[in-house]
């Protein structure tokens, strides 16, 4: 399968800094359809991108920025918000003066897009692992680029295991991470992809086996309740602290191990301290490395209560 990455990646590649820098290279990708990348400067008022190409113009018409545009399914605001970022395109026409020099190019980030629908998004199936690129969040889940500014959503509550109440607790803006696809519905115009994460982060045992009890560990508050505070160890492990006054969810805290308990999927917790402050943004940790997965049980044997995923292909 060809690859087709999500906006941003394809920039910094050799292949395509090459590419960009001369007229020569510019029309070779014309007679190749080679996709290329490069910064949308502006974003005119009739919304035609103008690309910050090093030897010549480049322009892509607004009917030419993204699938969709010409319908009225995609809004005019997935242009404008491209400005200052790459873009993926097609080059499509190489515009002349009167004595035939070069003075402009017509691209086509829309005809990216459709080859990646067609070789790539449309031959996806479910427990497929794939790279993604973070573009935009909302309380209700994560919108990322799934390939040449395609794009998909995690929904919040696929994010991660341990609960949060924004996906920015767990992603920022930009951020390069790996996805798991759900589903694909092919029924629709454009296949939509749906994505989750949380398989990727780990079982309970794999995630407990980080830790030891009579450690003082960090952690982060995630909620008080009436019964104890559960703060998260990691994105698919959270505990249960005795109560102590003066906590609020989202407060950093260390915590002492009291107790790690595989077949209730328990950990007590004692907290020695707390402090208001943002967390670091730690690497993402992977526990599955491979290109597809079937079947993903996080719960440990013996457990009462079962928390799994069967990827089913259709």
């Amino acid at each position: 399968m060809e690859k087709y990455y999500p906006e941003g990646i394809l920039f910094d590649k050799p292949e395509n800094q090459k590419s960009i820098r001369s007229i020569e290279e510019i029309i070779n990708a014309e007679k190749t359809g080679k996709i290329l990348e490069a910064y949308a400067s502006v974003c005119d008022k009739e919304h035609n991108l103008i690309v910050d190409l090093p030897c010549i113009k480049g322009v892509i018409p607004r009917n030419e920025g993204a699938f969709g545009i010409d319908d009225g399914s995609t809004k005019d605001v997935a242009l404008i918000s491209r400005v200052n970022k790459p873009v993926c395109f097609k080059v499509m026409s190489i515009n002349t003066d009167s004595q035939g020099n070069p003075v402009s190019v017509n691209l086509s980030r829309r005809a990216a897009q459709m080859e990646c629908f067609e070789n790539y998004i449309c031959s996806l199936d479910a427990g497929d692992i794939i790279d993604a690129v973070v573009t935009h969040i909302e309380q209700f889940g994560c919108f990322v680029d799934i390939g040449c500014g395609i794009p998909s959503l995690i929904p919040v509550d696929a994010i991660s295991v341990s609960r949060i109440s924004n996906p920015s607790d767990r992603f920022y803006i930009s951020q390069k991470i790996r996805v798991i696809v759900k589903d694909v519905d092919k029924q629709r115009k454009y296949p939509r992809v749906n994505l989750t994460h949380k398989e990727l982060l780990g079982t309970w045992n794999e995630n407990a086996e980080l830790f030891n009890v009579g450690e003082t560990v960090a952690g982060i508050v995630r909620s008080v309740e009436s019964y104890g505070i559960f703060v998260e160890l990691t994105p698919n492990l959270a505990g249960l602290a005795e109560l102590r006054e003066g906590v609020t969810a989202g407060q950093q805290a260390g915590v002492y191990i009291k107790a790690i308990i595989p077949d209730k999927m328990k950990v007590k917790l004692i907290i020695t301290d707390v402090f208001d402050g943002q967390s670091r943004n730690k690497d993402i940790k992977y526990f599955v490395n491979g290109e597809h997965i079937d079947y993903w049980r996080y719960t440990p044997d013996g457990a009462g209560k079962m928390i799994e995923t069967e990827f089913i292909q259709k």
